[in-house]
């Protein structure tokens, strides 16, 4: 599973009623890209997939996965960083040996 923070909660949930198009949750999952060979994906979508997993985070915020992303996501803790120097969702993934500078790809 994928632990949703609460900072990562209450901002998918700002955005979700932001857009108002009716998306019900976030999608994260992986793909072979980025400068250290996986990255991350984002997109909103109005309901998970039959074969999805979907991760509850604090204040009612989902999160849709696909099984193959999962196994690369498993233990992942999703949070939202708003300091000064960035802002942006940051995923804190104990599968990933490393990381590139931009945070959003990585190598396992």
């Amino acid at each position: 599973m994928i632990q949703i923070t609460e900072n990562a909660a209450n901002q998918i949930q700002k955005m979700l009623i932001k857009r108002a198009l009716g998306e019900t949750g976030l999608r994260i999952g992986v793909k072979a890209g980025g400068c250290s060979g996986f990255e991350y994906i984002f997109r909103w979508e109005q309901s998970p997939k039959d074969t999805d997993v979907v991760c509850e985070g604090p204040v009612g915020a989902k999160v849709f996965v696909d099984p193959k992303s999962l196994r690369l996501l498993e233990g992942t803790v999703l949070d939202y960083d708003t300091s000064l120097l960035s802002k942006g969702f940051i995923f804190n993934n104990p599968n990933a040996k490393s990381t590139c500078g931009c945070g959003v790809s990585f190598s396992v």
